[in-house]
C-alpha cells in the first residue's frame, strides 16, 4: 500500500489569547464563560484527538494551546466555529494556528526509536507534561542537496536526538497547507532534556540549512477547565 493510500491524518496547533476585557467581567458571568467552552471542547473531544495545553506564565502573546488531529480537515473548521459561538468566543483571538499532516520520513526509518516517529501516520502522544512547539522551514539549498547527502545530514542529526530518549519527537508536514514546511512537536517531562537537546543540534550540520525555527510555544498540559481557570 503507498504512502497516499495509508491513512493519514490532519494536524493542527490553534493557540488562543483572551482579551483583556473579558477578565473585567463578574467572575460569575466568566465561570459560566468558562464551563460553556470546555463543554464544546469535551464534546468534540469524544470525536478526535484533542489536547489541551496552558501557555500562561510561558508565553504573553496566547493563553492556552488546543493540539488536533483528525481524519477529517472539515473537523477543525466545525470545531473552531462552535468555539465562536459560545459567549468567550467573542473575546477569543487566535494569534497563531499551524496546520499540517502526518507522513512518513524518508530519512528516519533505519535509527527509528521510541522517541521518534517516522513511521506513524497517526499521532499518539505521549502525554508528557510539557509540549514544545515551532514552526519550521529549511533553505532552498537543502532540497538541491543530492539526497544520499541529505540522509547523510539527518543520520547524525537523528543520532544526536536518540541520546534524549525523555524528548518525543512528533513532526507533521506543512508543504501547500500553510506557510511553514514543518510543524515539530516535543513532549518530555524534563525540559532540561529538551534544552540540551535544542543545543546540541545547533552543533550539527544540518542547522546550517535551518532558514526559520520561531517563534517557540512551551506548553503545559493542563486539562482545559484548568487551563481556562488560569485565564482569569
Amino acid at each position: 500500500m503507498s504512502q497516499t493510500e495509508q491513512k493519514r491524518s490532519f494536524v493542527q496547533f490553534a493557540f488562543y489569547k483572551i482579551d483583556m476585557e473579558w477578565r473585567r467581567l463578574p467572575a460569575g458571568v466568566r465561570a459560566v464563560n468558562r464551563e460553556q467552552l470546555a463543554t464544546v471542547v469535551d464534546c468534540f473531544a469524544e470525536r478526535f484527538m484533542v489536547k489541551t495545553y496552558s501557555t500562561i506564565g510561558t508565553r504573553g502573546d496566547c493563553d492556552f494551546l488546543l493540539w488536533r488531529a483528525s481524519d477529517r480537515l472539515e473537523n477543525f473548521q466545525e470545531m473552531q466555529a462552535e468555539l465562536l459561538r459560545t459567549e468567550l468566543g467573542g473575546f477569543l483571538q487566535t494569534p497563531y494556528s499551524f496546520l499540517a499532516m502526518t507522513k512518513r520520513s524518508q530519512y528516519i526509518e533505519r535509527h527509528q526509536h521510541e522517541g521518534q516517529d517516522g513511521a506513524r501516520l497517526v499521532l499518539k502522544p505521549s502525554g508528557a507534561k510539557y509540549l514544545f512547539v515551532y514552526p519550521f522551514v529549511k533553505t532552498r539549498d537543502w532540497y538541491l542537496l543530492p539526497k544520499e547527502k541529505r540522509q547523510e545530514i539527518m543520520s547524525v542529526h537523528i543520532e544526536i536526538g536518540n541520546r534524549f530518549p525523555s524528548v518525543k519527537l512528533n513532526t507533521t508536514y506543512s508543504f501547500g497547507l500553510d506557510d511553514q514546511e514543518f510543524v515539530v512537536a516535543f513532549e518530555t517531562d524534563e525540559p532540561a532534556d529538551f534544552l540540551d537537546l535544542v543545543m546540541t543540534l545547533r552543533e550539527t550540520e544540518s542547522s546550517r540549512y535551518t532558514l526559520r525555527d520561531t517563534p517557540i510555544f512551551t506548553c503545559v498540559q493542563k486539562p482545559i477547565r484548568e487551563a481556562l481557570a488560569l485565564i482569569g
